[in-house]
């Protein structure tokens, strides 16, 4: 991928997050530790009609992994959920040799590096922006973003160009949002953390119906009905 989309493993921009990320070289040295780039549909950007924006990597998971969402709880809920609304297909297995597959869609995150406590700061998360940005732009076909949690609706909008303010976050919120890249629908949604579920801020029902509407929106070319 392009590094104006991606930044590099060694990406020397945010002074915090690389201390950090040597800390987990050191002691997991087999792991990924580094930027984890976006992910999308094997058969290419032209192809992805849904952008998924996270927060940032898992310690144990897309830091270990080196692939969005997988290796922790979040990755289980949130790829059980886009295999039955068709947004992907195969077997979701913890691990990016599995074979799951995403289809027309893409997953990134507003951070692409892991941040001490899972919480970026602001400094960090506007300095990523420019990756997103990038990323957001490097899809023609995009027609929708679902944010998951309200740091990530934030920047995605900012990266969009558009005034927070104008669409503000909600779960299930839905927003049309005029960008440079055209007009795009926005739908929010709790953060699928094991916090928010275990609290019960976000249910797999309340999360089921982010995507179920997604699915209703784009229409059956972006994915089927699951067999009943």
């Amino acid at each position: 991928m392009s590094l104006s989309t991606e930044p590099p493993h060694d990406c020397p921009l945010c002074p915090r997050l690389v201390e950090f990320r040597q800390i987990w070289r050191a002691r997991e040295p087999d792991w990924h530790n580094g930027p984890v780039e976006t992910w999308c549909d094997e058969a290419g950007r032209d192809a992805v009609r849904l952008l998924i924006v996270g927060l940032a990597p898992g310690v144990r998971g897309a830091n270990r992994t080196g692939r969005p969402f997988t290796g922790d709880y979040a990755g289980d809920l949130l790829y059980a959920t886009l295999a039955e609304f068709g947004f992907a297909t195969g077997s979701y297995g913890a691990d990016p040799q599995d074979n799951l597959q995403l289809k027309r869609t893409a997953i990134t995150n507003a951070v692409r590096c892991v941040p001490p406590e899972n919480k970026p700061v602001a400094a960090e998360i506007n300095t990523c922006r420019q990756f997103l940005s990038a990323t957001v732009n490097s899809f023609p076909s995009l027609e929708m973003i679902v944010t998951l949690g309200k740091i990530a609706h934030d920047s995605t909008l900012r990266a969009l160009g558009v005034r927070v303010a104008s669409a503000p976050f909600s779960h299930g919120g839905a927003h049309e949002v005029a960008a440079p890249i055209g007009s795009v629908r926005l739908l929010s949604s709790y953060h699928c953390s094991r916090y928010n579920t275990n609290t019960g801020r976000l249910t797999e029902t309340m999360f089921r119906s982010v995507f179920e509407r997604a699915r209703e929106l784009l229409g059956p070319q972006s994915g089927q009905a699951p067999a009943r």
